[in-house]
């Protein structure tokens, strides 16, 4: 866990895919440190609505929102609605992702398409949303360790992941001074949805620290980066540094 001090005391924070696995331990990751937190969530409104209970119970504010990323349009406005609920928006968390399952063989313009509404339009949008709407702020975008490599079992997924690691310096660039925009890339944390652990097990010897990491460690990378005014464009690996290797074809 963190350290306790209330550090974002009067912040907010929009979590994008909050409801559940690595979007629910940063949000209330950022809840212990005193920040509010919207939970944004598509269809696990059960999940999001215990979450943020679990954040009141922390002492933070939390409020949950709906909208659909697969939908070209469905998240169009989603910081204004924020800003209403909550009263103003400080951090942006692009967490929200879909993880298919296809290879060079099976990918179809639609899987790509559906994969990229998600992984890719929705964290523009909302990027150039908060920059509108906002001004000032911290984002942060979610990428993956294997960005620097290929993924030959998620196509479309890790495709969408190279893309968004160059909207992020993009989006740096465009939205400087007043905004900063960095990224995670995240490498064995959590299994798949429908894996145990023995996933992990399986894979952590290709981590050169010969482990797998957990999700505090995540959330002390979102923290250091939304606390920092003086880091843009950057993205740090949280891998155990597996990324050496994807880079180095080992």
């Amino acid at each position: 866990m963190l350290h306790q001090d209330k550090k974002f005391s009067g912040k907010v924070a929009l979590v994008t895919g909050g409801a559940k696995r690595l979007g629910r331990a940063i949000s209330l990751g950022l809840a212990e440190l005193g920040c509010g937190v919207v939970v944004h969530y598509s269809t696990s409104y059960d999940d999001a609505q215990t979450l943020c209970e679990d954040i009141e119970k922390l002492g933070a504010q939390a409020w949950a929102l709906e909208a659909d990323f697969g939908d070209e349009d469905g998240c169009r406005g989603l910081v204004r609605r924020v800003v209403e609920h909550a009263g103003r928006v400080d951090f942006l968390i692009n967490n929200a992702s879909v993880f298919p399952a296809d290879t060079m063989d099976s990918v179809t313009f639609e899987s790509v398409v559906s994969c990229f509404k998600i992984n890719v339009w929705a964290p523009f949008v909302l990027c150039r949303e908060f920059a509108a709407e906002v001004g000032s702020g911290k984002i942060v975008n979610l990428l993956d360790t294997r960005i620097v490599g290929y993924d030959w079992a998620h196509v479309a997924y890790i495709w969408s992941k190279h893309v968004l690691g160059v909207m992020t310096k993009m989006c740096a660039m465009e939205f400087a001074p007043n905004i900063t925009v960095n990224a995670v890339a995240p490498g064995l944390i959590l299994p798949p949805e429908g894996k145990d652990e023995s996933y992990l097990e399986r894979l952590k010897d290709t981590v050169p620290l010969k482990r797998y990491g957990n999700t505090d460690e995540i959330v002390r990378a979102v923290g250091f980066l939304v606390e920092s005014d003086f880091i843009t464009g950057q993205v740090i690996y949280v891998d155990g540094g597996r990324h050496i290797r994807e880079a180095g074809g080992g």
